[in-house]
């Protein structure tokens, strides 16, 4: 039986693949047990495919599955666990900014009981402005969702095998893996360390990425940014009523005045304003919701080698073990 399965997802890491696999190779055969080494290629479009391919060919513990396009990393992580066939699964990127020599100390607090075990970074050699921006998120999160998600928890993590069992037992087609590892629960151990910068290559989380992925961890997990709207417009409706008790008793004592044309204005465009928000905010729940009913699968596989699982809830191109010829 395998002990450890490491779930590595890759987009377009040509240039640090090998690094990495060898540093990861040299992390885990002092360890003793018995490992797989599972490769996520996300639909690459460079040489990262043409790698993984001669390193399982080279190495019966290496597997690889790759996508007929880019899916995301959320679909990528959830293939692997799918794939991963052992007692613990570590979760990591291929850009050694998780560094491979911490997965010993992983499985010594896994082997005390604990069913996650999180490398947790510090926020050492990043910009001022990032630092800042993340702790107010984190801050906002904490205050909002309804599951507990710590600043600088990624998803560097060991996770047992009923930990994994129960990720993949949820349907939701939109994964924000940060706020199910907290939901599933399970006895958790975390440590810190230096924050390491990418052995080479440029990260593929842009500010825009970024900020769409911090809206999809909010709406994820909670229902308050509804409330939110539906407490907006009742203070605003209260505030109308004192205003129209205002004017109305200004009248009563002095007559009619000159209507106020710049109010006027800034209450309408205010109004107006508040409403787009909230509708707003509605079509990002409806359009979940509208995710959700289409059952479509997370990913479309176009290959895998030969001993690779069938990935459930994943459409293939090709039949199980066989690669489909490249056009």
């Amino acid at each position: 039986m395998v002990q450890i399965s490491i779930v590595v997802p890759c987009y377009n890491e040509s240039e640090v693949i090998e690094a990495f696999h060898d540093a990861l190779i040299a992390a885990l055969e002092p360890i003793g047990a018995t490992f797989e080494i599972c490769y996520v290629d996300d639909g690459s479009r460079d040489e990262t495919i043409v790698i993984l391919k001669d390193l399982a060919g080279a190495d019966p513990r290496v597997r690889y599955t790759s996508f007929s396009r880019n899916f995301g990393k959320e679909s990528a992580m959830l293939a692997g666990m799918r794939m991963a066939r052992g007692a613990a699964v570590v979760l990591m990127d291929a850009d050694l900014q998780h560094p491979p020599e911490f997965i010993p100390r992983m499985l010594e607090l896994h082997q005390h009981g604990y069913d996650q075990v999180v490398a947790q970074r510090d926020r050492t050699n990043e910009g001022a402005l990032r630092t800042a921006l993340c702790r107010a998120y984190y801050r906002l999160v904490r205050r909002c969702m309804n599951v507990e998600i710590v600043n600088g928890a990624g998803d560097f993590r060991l996770l047992s095998r009923r930990a994994i069992d129960s990720l993949l037992s949820l349907p939701e087609s939109n994964r924000f893996s940060k706020g199910l590892f907290s939901w599933i629960g399970f006895d958790t151990v975390s440590f810190t360390y230096e924050n390491v910068q990418r052995a080479a290559g440029k990260s593929k989380w842009s500010g825009r990425h970024l900020l769409n992925y911090g809206i999809d961890g909010l709406i994820s997990f909670n229902s308050r940014p509804l409330r939110l709207a539906i407490h907006t417009g009742l203070w605003l409706f209260l505030s109308a009523l004192v205003y129209a008790l205002w004017i109305i008793a200004n009248v009563a004592l002095d007559g009619v005045d000159t209507p106020g044309y710049a109010t006027l204005i800034t209450a309408v465009v205010a109004l107006s304003g508040i409403q787009l928000a909230t509708l707003g905010v509605i079509g990002e729940y409806v359009g979940r919701i509208y995710d959700e009913s289409k059952r479509r699968p997370h990913y479309v596989v176009r290959e895998t080698d030969e001993s690779a699982a069938v990935l459930d809830s994943g459409l293939s191109l090709a039949p199980a073990g066989q690669a489909r010829p490249e056009v």
